[in-house]
């Protein structure tokens, strides 16, 4: 299982929370294949700095990285002095439509936010998919999805995401077949953060590598221009050789430096 200091439900459901790939793996190496009930797992610090970081790892919304993505992105933050928090959040299917995901980080927010664990502020991390998710948090929520209040965080760090690249009439790759299920392809279609950013964004932390395999590089470009073009500051940080998913352990690499330059970018922004 995923010990946490904190196990907070974000709604209710009729069986269990969700189920790993494999039950006997280390916290750190995690892989959520299914989730009935989204969960958020709170990690707390030695040394609380009265802030918290959402942390939303990826899996393409099909699988979650919890551990790689999600409990050793907590590690390190709580190392810094703040409430980590992992989301585990439900999947664009049948069984839920193309919303859930966004709103299971929208219920997140509000839950982090309404606790006494960060009265001066609260942040996002958000790789590969969930650097989309988290980057949804700085748009509009769509209007046929309904009327919710916006949620958006203090600062983001997003890496390697799927910004736009996958969303119909916006890809890079010719002729590029719609994602299954039907539900993940509506999810991106819908929701495009680097053209539905809201005004005056919070600063942003970007980090990708130039020759990405799976997820196109100019997604961060996208993404930093509508930073800009919205009033806001991002910071981007391009990797020339570095492998999808790098998360925090591609020792030896270039792109290890990451977490550091984060960090200095942090204190800069007034966030550590």
């Amino acid at each position: 299982m995923l010990a946490a200091d904190l196990v907070w439900p974000l709604r209710d459901a009729p069986s269990g929370a969700f189920v790993l790939e494999d039950a006997n793996a280390a916290p750190e190496q995690a892989v959520v294949t299914a989730v009935d009930r989204p969960v958020l797992l709170g990690y707390a610090p030695d040394r609380p700095n009265g802030r918290a970081m959402l942390i939303l790892g990826g899996g393409g919304y099909v699988a979650l990285m919890a551990g790689r993505e999600g409990v050793q992105v907590a590690q390190w933050l709580t190392s810094l002095g703040y409430h980590a928090f992992v989301l585990v959040h439900r999947f664009p299917h049948a069984g839920t439509g193309p919303s859930a995901p966004l709103d299971d980080a929208l219920a997140a927010m509000r839950m982090i936010r309404a606790s006494d664990l960060a009265p001066d502020g609260v942040g996002v991390v958000g790789l590969s998919s969930g650097g989309h998710l988290a980057a949804c948090l700085a748009t509009h929520y769509p209007a046929d999805w309904g009327d919710v209040a916006p949620q958006r965080p203090d600062v983001m760090v997003i890496g390697y995401a799927p910004i736009s690249t996958n969303a119909k009439g916006r890809t890079i790759v010719a002729d590029k077949p719609p994602l299954p299920p039907v539900e993940k392809q509506a999810l991106y279609d819908a929701l495009q953060p680097d053209a539905q950013l809201l005004p005056g964004p919070p600063p942003a932390f970007i980090v990708y590598a130039g020759n990405d395999p799976v997820v196109p590089v100019e997604n961060a470009y996208r993404l930093s221009r509508a930073w800009q073009d919205a009033g806001g500051s991002a910071e981007l940080h391009i990797f020339a050789d570095a492998p999808h998913g790098f998360a925090l352990d591609t020792p030896d690499q270039p792109v290890s430096l990451w977490p550091r330059l984060c960090e200095a970018w942090l204190r800069q922004v007034c966030f550590l």
